[in-house]
């Protein structure tokens, strides 16, 4: 039997709302589609499925095509699907995403360095970072999407 949790949101909703303007002001930096893609990513790879579906359709609504949405979860094998900086990018996700005892590889960081300038790669990390901090949030809580029909 699985204990009911707390939506933390709820519980602590300072601590939500300054963590959504550090959210908006990382978004002044990144490109949203880019931004978008980095957080399925993320959210992917933590098993997050509130923050897939969240992300997915916040994806879909800034322009974002249904191919590159399904192929983020392969993006390594999805060829020109994603230009270099995006790959850069989302290859930076896995790595901070998985961080474990290694950390970042400098090869991964260096890739990302040549295609975003010290400010975008900054915001990047913190990006990366403020997702994963969400994910673990939202699967901690057991917070799920609702089902949507269409």
């Amino acid at each position: 039997m699985s204990q009911e949790r707390i939506v933390w949101s709820k519980q602590v909703p300072e601590i939500y709302s300054k963590l959504d303007e550090v959210d908006g002001l990382v978004a002044e930096h990144l490109d949203i589609t880019l931004l978008e893609l980095v957080k399925l990513r993320s959210s992917v790879l933590n098993g997050c499925s509130f923050c897939v579906d969240l992300h997915t359709r916040r994806a879909l609504k800034e322009g974002e095509t249904q191919q590159r949405l399904f192929l983020v979860s392969a993006w390594y094998e999805a060829g020109a699907v994603f230009t270099p900086a995006e790959r850069a990018a989302l290859s930076l996700t896995d790595a901070v995403t998985r961080l474990g005892e290694h950390g970042v590889p400098d090869e991964v960081y260096a890739e990302a360095a040549e295609h975003y300038d010290d400010k975008r790669l900054a915001a990047l990390l913190v990006a990366i970072s403020m997702i994963n901090l969400y994910n673990r949030l939202a699967v901690a809580s057991h917070l799920h999407p609702r089902p949507r029909k269409g």
